[in-house]
């Protein structure tokens, strides 16, 4: 019979322990994504850089090909980034651009996640090659989106095959804070739950509002 701790499990990601890298985001790419719809895909996706913004994760932008074909990077992103080099790419694979794997080896983690467009090509390329030199990969699949629901499931199927750990973007949220005791994260979180997680977000702004509702006794 195992012995059961208060304590979280080794496949949690916490801020610290991972790179989180934001693919192509770009106007060329959305405008052929049918999987899901374009503003629910930007608001995951600023959904996600809030949560790396307030949570202080390491974070690469990257894209292709932005002045000359793609477009810019969804501004949700750069505007809660605006900080953060943006990575321009020839490669489909960003995981084959010289430039971001040194600022991967730079940063040093081994734990990824990786969300953009598509799923099927700028997602599983980095993600399969990723896997095979060793890190451990996760996929914010709700921030993902391609050319249709076939192509993006198949993709996301074969990454899980490959090893890789879906998930969600407000599951990325709540599992960086993960304990609503953790008061310095607190009010942040619930910020960017309000802001961009729905009905979740709308219950949390009632709750508080209407009766002073805290989560963990804040």
């Amino acid at each position: 019979m195992p012995n059961a701790s208060a304590t979280p499990g080794k496949s949690l990601l916490s801020p610290s322990d991972h790179t989180l890298i934001m693919i192509d985001f770009q106007s060329q790419m959305a405008f052929a994504t049918r999987s899901i719809d374009i503003g629910m895909l930007r608001t995951n996706a600023a959904l996600v850089a809030g949560a790396a913004k307030e949570f202080g994760v390491t974070t690469i932008l990257t894209t292709v090909a932005a002045e000359s074909f793609s477009g810019p990077m969804f501004n949700e992103i750069t505007d809660t980034l605006p900080d953060h080099q943006l990575f321009d790419r020839t490669s489909m694979n960003t995981w084959e651009d010289a430039a971001v794997i040194a600022e991967v080896n730079n940063i040093g983690k081994p734990r990824l996640v990786l969300c953009g467009l598509w799923t099927s090509v700028c997602i599983v390329g980095p993600v399969a090659s990723a896997i095979d030199q060793g890190f451990e990969a996760y996929v914010i699949t709700d921030a993902c989106g391609d050319v249709s629901n076939e192509a993006h499931e198949r993709a996301v199927e074969r990454m899980i095959q490959l090893g890789a750990v879906p998930m969600t973007s407000l599951q990325y949220l709540l599992e960086l804070q993960r304990d609503w005791a953790r008061t310095d994260t607190y009010d942040a979180t619930t910020g960017v739950a309000k802001r961009l997680a729905g009905g979740y977000g709308l219950g949390i702004t009632y709750a508080k509002t209407m009766f002073g509702a805290q989560e963990g006794g804040h």
